[in-house]
C-alpha cells in the first residue's frame, strides 16, 4: 500500500491507506499506515497486510474514454480499495486519456489481487509504493523470510524493485517526491511546550511517551523498537487504538497518549490539533509513489511521458489534500483528480 503500513496494503480512517513499511486513512476504514506497519515487520507481514487491504474483491471496471474520439489503444488502470489509490488511478486515467488512450479503471481489493493481474496483462498500470511493492515481490520470489531489500534510500529501493519486477514482465517508472509512509504525530501544545520538530527532538526531551498505535507496533522494527533504538525515545507502552484512527488521534489530543502512529498523507491531523514530527534519521523505508506498468502492454514511452507529468509535480502535501477532499469533504475521486490536474495545468 502504501500498502500495508502495519503495513504501503492498506496508506487511515477518514484518511486510510497503505503504510508499506509495516505496516501504509471509497474512504478507507483501515489506515494506510496500518497496512505498511505490517509490511515493515518483514515479508510475511507485507503479504498479510495486503490481504487486509480495503476495497472489493473483483475486477470492477469504470469507463474513462479517450480525449479525441480516436485512440492509441486501451489502457486499464488498476486501483486498490482505499481513497489514495482511487484518486491516483483517476489522475492516471485522465492523463492517459489526454495522451490519446482509451482508459478504464478496475478496482481490486488489494495487492494480492491486482499485482498478479498486472503481471498477466489484465490491468496495465497501477499506482504503487516503492518499498512496499519491493518487499511484496521479494517475498514472492524468495519466500516470507527473505532478507529485506527496501531501505530509506529511494534510489536503492527502486533499483531493488526494478530487479524484482522486470523478470515478471513489469516496468517500474520513475518515483517522485510524494511519499506515503509511516509517521508519528504529537499535539501542537506538546510540540510547543517541549520545542519538538523532529523525532530526535522527542528523544532528547527525555519525556515518557505512551504511543497510540496498533498491537503490532510492540514488535515491528519501524515502530516501538525503532523509536527506542534509533531515537532513544522512552516509550512506556503502546495503546492499541490502531494506526491513524480517530480514537488514536483523540487520545493524543486529550493527553491520554503523547504520540500517535499515522501516515505522511494523513489529511485529518490538523482537525485534532496534531503535527507530524520529522523522521530526521530515516527510520521509515522509502515508500515514494510511482507507476508500475505491464511492460508488454503499457511499457512504451508515450505512457511513461504522460504519467511522468504527474510524478514531477505531485507532493506528499498534495496527496494529503486530495485524500482530505474525498474523505472529509465527500467529493468524488474523479472530480478531485480533474480539479488538481487543471490547477497544475496538466489538463
Amino acid at each position: 500500500m502504501k500498502n500495508e503500513a502495519v503495513t504501503p496494503d492498506e496508506p487511515n480512517p477518514p484518511n486510510s491507506q497503505e503504510i508499506s513499511n509495516y505496516p501504509k486513512p471509497a474512504s478507507r476504514s483501515v489506515p494506510r499506515g496500518a497496512r505498511r506497519l505490517l509490511a515493515a515487520g518483514g515479508a510475511v507481514a507485507v503479504l498479510a497486510a495486503t490481504l487486509t487491504a480495503c476495497g472489493g474483491n473483483s475486477l470492477e471496471k469504470e469507463g474513462g474514454g479517450s480525449a479525441d474520439g480516436g485512440s492509441k489503444g486501451e489502457i486499464v488502470i488498476g486501483s486498490a480499495g482505499f481513497t489514495e489509490s482511487q484518486v491516483m488511478a483517476e489522475l492516471y486515467s485522465k492523463l492517459l486519456t489526454k495522451a490519446g488512450y482509451s482508459t478504464s479503471i478496475s478496482k481490486l481489493k488489494n495487492r494480492e489481487l491486482y499485482e498478479p493481474a498486472l503481471e498477466k496483462g489484465e490491468i496495465d498500470v497501477v499506482p504503487e509504493y516503492a518499498a512496499t511493492l519491493a518487499e511484496f515481490l521479494n517475498a514472492k520470489e524468495h519466500g516470507p523470510k527473505a532478507k529485506p531489500v527496501a531501505s530509506n534510500d529511494i534510489d536503492e529501493t527502486v533499483a531493488a524493485l526494478e530487479k524484482l519486477a522486470e523478470p515478471r514482465g513489469l516496468r517500474v517508472l520513475p518515483a517522485g517526491e510524494a511519499v506515503d509512509q509511516n509517521a508519528f504525530a504529537v499535539s501542537e501544545d506538546f510540540a510547543k511546550k517541549h520545542k519538538l520538530k523532529t523525532l530526535t527532538d522527542l528523544g532528547k526531551s527525555g519525556e515518557k511517551i505512551k504511543l497510540a498505535a496498533s498491537d503490532e507496533c510492540e514488535e515491528r522494527p519501524f515502530c516501538r523498537p525503532g523509536l527506542e533504538k534509533t531515537y532513544g525515545i522512552d516509550v512506556t507502552g503502546v495503546d492499541p487504538k490502531g494506526v491513524g484512527t480517530t480514537q488514536a488521534k483523540e487520545a493524543v489530543k486529550d493527553g491520554t497518549d503523547q504520540l500517535v502512529l499515522t501516515t505522511t498523507t494523513d489529511a485529518t491531523l490538523a482537525d485534532f490539533g496534531l503535527v507530524l514530527l520529522k523522521d530526521d534519521k530515516g527510520l521509515q523505508n522509502a515508500d515514494n509513489v510511482l507507476p508500475v506498468v505491464n511492460a508488454k502492454k503499457a511499457g512504451n514511452k508515450n505512457v511513461a511521458a504522460a504519467l511522468e507529468k504527474l510524478t514531477k509535480v505531485l507532493t506528499t502535501e498534495d496527496l494529503a489534500d486530495l485524500n482530505r477532499k474525498v474523505d472529509a469533504e465527500r467529493q468524488k475521486p474523479k472530480d478531485v483528480a480533474e480539479e488538481y490536474l487543471k490547477a497544475e495545468k496538466l489538463l
